[in-house]
């Protein structure tokens, strides 16, 4: 696995999240809460399950002996929400900027949350799922959003990202 390119979809998967959680700062509590036929039944809850998984990826990856998955427990308010995602998207660009190439095929043991079985993929196998986790539940967040009657929506594609920021 390439260094260049996980720290390029790690800086992709920041960029994504911080458009979203702008997005999120600008929707009512109604819009927030509202209920919607989707795999998760509001805004909120699908906001709850990405950072649930950002966080609890960045504690395995940080050796975190028990981490929590946010989603079975989390009752506080969005602005607690987003600053958590806030700073483990930051966490996720920083921890894999400065992770060793030379330990992208150490094993990642880990804990399903739903079910408590036990899984492993190397490291690099886990940021790839963690970052496609993120991006496929933002865009249910952007029809979810629309649904709301939110449309202060922009791209968050990762073609986008790239021509915004060439390097």
């Amino acid at each position: 696995m390439n260094r260049n390119y996980l720290i390029q979809i790690a800086n992709y998967n920041n960029w994504a999240d911080s458009k979203a959680m702008e997005w999120l700062h600008q929707i009512s509590d109604e819009q927030w809460e509202q209920v919607i036929v989707s795999s998760f039944s509001s805004v909120r809850q699908t906001a709850v399950h990405i950072v649930s998984a950002e966080k609890y990826w960045v504690d395995h990856w940080t050796h975190i002996s028990e981490p929590v998955f946010l989603s079975a427990e989390f009752k506080g308010t969005k602005n607690e929400l987003l600053e958590i995602w806030n700073k483990s998207s930051a966490d996720i660009k920083t921890l894999v900027g400065s992770y060793p190439e030379d330990n992208y095929l150490q094993t990642v043991t880990f804990k399903y949350p739903r079910n408590g079985r036990i899984g492993q993929m190397v490291f690099w196998q886990t940021v790839a799922h963690a970052i496609n986790h993120s991006t496929y539940h933002r865009g249910q967040l952007v029809t979810l959003l629309r649904q709301t009657g939110f449309i202060n929506l922009s791209s968050i594609d990762m073609a986008t990202y790239f021509q915004l920021n060439k390097n």
